[in-house]
């Protein structure tokens, strides 16, 4: 395991995009045998994005829910520096007993470690390890990888920092042929279920797409994106 964990970490120090990034996220769950690994962030102009193994659905639910507002997790990181297992965190309130078990219904773990990190500028980050195990042998776990895992959260949120640095004071760089495509699909009106079949992917690899396209342009939401995507010719309908 250990040689596998530091070639992720080669990886990351090489990666160029926000797709790097997803398939990271992805190798470790196989390495560490967890269900879920997300790596979150707020940049210093207060845009956020995502790269992780949450489902589609329960992005989408965690955001129609605005599950952010009461998100034990959210609030818990940010009173503070070092990481945190989840259930060491408040979840008394009926809110944030209903979100858990909102998540636990969509696929998540019962078990959660989350490393917040902040960065220049108002830069703050999260990295979350996520998986199904009792108690003993979920704190058994974070003891042995918790240094790993810093290090890890640190070369992510090091490589997210150099795509905000690269992006400013240029023009947007040329989108991908894939996040072209993908965006094109959404410009037709296409749900992300019609789009990931056109493209012969997953609706979780179309959103990174998505997620790419909409950073390099500068957009704050999909809609932003294709507007803008369409009104400078990027894209063509």
């Amino acid at each position: 395991m250990k040689a596998k964990l530091e070639s992720l970490v080669a990886s990351l120090q090489t990666a160029t995009s926000l797709e790097h990034l997803q398939a990271a996220t992805e190798q470790l769950c196989d390495i560490l045998k967890v269900r879920h690994v997300v790596y979150h962030w707020v940049n210093s102009d207060g845009e956020r994005f995502g790269a992780g193994t949450y489902s589609d659905a329960w992005v989408d639910r965690y955001l129609e829910k605005d599950y952010l507002r009461m998100d034990p997790v959210i609030f818990g990181c940010f009173q503070r520096f070092t990481p945190v297992i989840w259930k060491d965190l408040d979840w008394s309130s009926r809110a944030a007993a209903a979100m858990f078990r909102d998540a636990l219904a969509h696929g998540l773990g019962n078990q959660g470690y989350t490393i917040p990190i902040r960065g220049p500028n108002g830069q703050f980050a999260l990295f979350t390890v996520n998986d199904e195990r009792d108690d003993d042998s979920w704190r058994a776990f974070v003891e042995a990888h918790a240094r790993d895992l810093m290090i890890i959260a640190h070369e992510f949120n090091k490589k997210a920092l150099e795509f905000e640095r690269d992006g400013e004071g240029s023009p947007p760089p040329a989108l991908s042929p894939r996040e072209l495509t993908a965006m094109t699909c959404i410009a037709k009106g296409m749900s992300r279920a019609q789009a990931s079949e056109e493209m012969g992917i997953s609706e979780h690899t179309l959103r990174v797409y998505i997620e790419s396209a909409r950073h390099k342009l500068g957009a704050l939401n999909t809609t932003h994106a294709v507007a803008r995507a369409l009104s400078e010719g990027i894209i063509l309908v």
